[in-house]
């Protein structure tokens, strides 16, 4: 049986839910459906469970700004955040909507119902389960839930150790007294490190290249006195706006000051190793700030663990895995019970979907995105992808406050869809402008970005915060109207004499 709604949500991670409320706000009495391929709400946050697994953002602009962040921590722990989610779910009755264990992978848009069909499965059996929708929003994130990045590592049949992959954590595992080597620089490394070394014999960091990484406090110390002479909804907003304008102002420093952010960042390093020839084999990146990521370090817990002598860093290249550990292009052999192989994500765009326009397929990766949000040539489709310089939410609420401000254009003026229409030749750059090996890997998957509005992506909020929900919906648009309703077929002598 196919089941209809005017807006179908795929994702009931911070994005989903998100989204959600605001559908619910904006479109009261819309019918709404969320589908979502785990058997929880949370997303990433319901998905990662290794150790210390925490927020890189803080959770001032990470939480939804209708509803405030009451917790202790700034940088919050993977299950507080879960919680979270699933609260802000719950008391807003969207719990209710979603679809677990509901998997989509194919949608189909005809103009001529102007509506999408969506194919998805459901269950251990994977059941065929057929949907329509007005609007289809995607709100999948940008990796695939069902695989990491996996080098291809000589010898790993050989280790006789125990090998992981901090995407799929294994419960039942016990590194209490075990010799340790991380491999990755990158989050995940850089939260799993100091997470482990307290209980573990030793643990190794081990990098191909060194990742800039900032301490911050893991408590925002105004943000807690502002809770303490404020109501709670304002505390929060002055919290989100001071770390907002923070972290972008910081940010913009970083592009412009390049060598200046570099000497900042070094001169954290050496506040807690206080050893510069360390600092500067392991912590200095040869990139410029920015160009990746920043990797965030609670209170300088990394370095912490590394001046207690309890973890250590490595600067080489792997050879290949023996019996007792891994040896290293220099010739070193690691010793290692367990190795966790945190190499990074496997992107995937809009949740690995097949799309289909009136029988033609969607080529993604050919494609342009139209405000960050929307697929030039697709109808009634919009995908959420939040900022890669701040915190994921911020942009993500933007798209969603954005979807709601196009549906009620449509039914404002009758129309049954829209197509934003892209220009013709002009340069592209890619969505996700980071040279991140991650990113760098599968960036060709998602759709690139043109050489002027509506069709840049910019990662700068304080301006999209307020362009964004001023933006002309029908720059670049296409509309169709909706069909007249049929009409009524001329009485019958039947018809009279009742």
């Amino acid at each position: 049986m196919t089941q209809h709604v005017d807006v179908l949500v795929i994702g009931a991670g911070l994005s989903g839910i998100g989204a959600a409320w605001r559908l619910q706000q904006a479109r009261p009495g819309i019918r709404y459906a969320i589908l979502e391929a785990r058997a929880a709400i949370g997303g990433t946050w319901d998905l990662f469970r290794y150790p210390g697994v925490r927020s890189d953002s803080d959770m001032y602009t990470l939480s939804y700004p209708f509803r405030p962040w009451h917790g202790s921590e700034s940088l919050a722990s993977g299950p507080s955040i879960r919680q979270y989610i699933r609260d802000t779910a719950d008391e807003a009755g969207i719990t209710g909507h979603i679809r677990f264990h509901t998997r989509v992978v194919a949608a189909e848009w005809s103009s001529d119902t102007a509506r999408w069909t969506v194919h998805a499965v459901t269950g251990d059996d994977a059941q065929p389960q057929t949907y329509t929708c007005n609007f289809l929003y995607a709100c999948a994130g940008y990796y695939n839930y069902a695989h990491g990045h996996e080098p291809d590592f000589p010898g790993l049949s050989a280790f006789t150790g125990r090998f992981v992959h901090p995407q799929f954590w294994p419960e039942d595992l016990d590194h209490t007294g075990k010799r340790v080597v991380v491999i990755g620089s990158g989050a995940t490394a850089v939260t799993i490190v100091p997470a482990m070394a307290p209980s573990a014999a030793h643990v190794t960091m081990l990098q191909r290249s060194p990742s800039y990484l900032t301490p911050l406090p893991g408590t925002d110390v105004v943000a807690n006195g502002l809770r303490r002479v404020l109501p709670a909804g304002a505390a929060h907003r002055a919290a989100r706006a001071k770390n907002i304008l923070l972290s972008q102002g910081f940010y913009q420093l970083a592009r412009r000051r390049p060598d200046r952010v570099r000497r900042i960042l070094r001169r954290f390093a050496l506040r807690h190793l206080d050893d510069p020839a360390y600092v500067d084999e392991h912590f200095t990146p040869t990139y410029q700030p920015w160009d990746q990521r920043l990797c965030i370090v609670p209170d300088g817990d990394l370095f912490e663990e590394v001046r207690k002598g309890r973890a250590s860093v490595v600067t080489d290249h792997i050879d290949r895995f023996v019996p007792e550990g891994i040896r290293l292009v220099s010739g070193r052999v690691l010793e290692a019970d367990i190795v966790v192989s945190a190499t990074g994500l496997s992107l995937l765009a809009i949740g690995g979907i097949t799309l289909t326009v009136d029988g033609d397929p969607v080529d993604i990766g050919a494609g342009l995105t139209y405000r960050g949000v929307m697929l030039g040539g697709v109808p009634n489709f919009a995908y959420c992808i939040g900022y890669t310089n701040a915190s994921w939410t911020l942009r993500a609420d933007l798209s969603s406050r954005f979807v709601c401000r196009l549906l009620t254009h449509l039914d404002r003026h009758g129309y049954a869809s829209a197509t934003p229409v892209a220009p013709r030749g002009g340069a592209r750059r890619p969505l996700l402008d980071l040279t991140s090996g991650y990113v760098r890997r599968d960036v060709h998957r998602f759709p690139s970005q043109g050489e002027r509005d509506p069709w840049v992506v910019r990662q700068n909020h304080l301006r999209e915060a307020f362009t964004t929900p001023r933006a002309d919906l029908t720059r670049d648009m296409r509309f169709t109207r909706r069909a007249a309703p049929a009409a009524r077929p001329d009485s019958t002598l039947e018809d009279i004499a009742t």
